[in-house]
């Protein structure tokens, strides 16, 4: 019977692109939870990519290329201007860190 190899872990960070070592790890984290936020807003509005294209004012293969993952190039403010443009109210909030940690995200 063959040997199995015993998988090493390593507990992350909470930020996945922390844990890859990508520059501005944090606005990398709250840009795909505001692309999380368009995706489950097309898909409970049931809307094409086509349709979601003309109310956000961008082409259907970038919405495409931005559900698939590929966001760098949006600012977090354009994103969040798609959100209007797809319905939501978009609210910034700012307040004390909690026991000195401050941290950005979306909810």
């Amino acid at each position: 019977m063959a040997k199995r190899k015993t998988l090493e872990m390593e507990p992350g960070s909470g930020n996945v692109f922390a844990d890859l070592g990508l520059a501005d790890p944090g606005e990398h984290l709250i840009k795909a939870g505001l692309v999380v936020k368009i995706d489950r807003t097309i898909r409970r509005r049931r809307l094409t990519q086509t349709a979601a294209a003309q109310l956000m004012g961008i082409d259907q293969p970038k919405v495409s290329a931005m559900l698939g993952g590929q966001f760098r190039g949006y600012s977090v403010e354009r994103l969040m201007r798609f959100l209007v443009a797809l319905g939501h109210d978009v609210e910034i909030v700012v307040k004390p860190g909690r026991r000195g940690s401050a941290e950005l995200r979306v909810a």
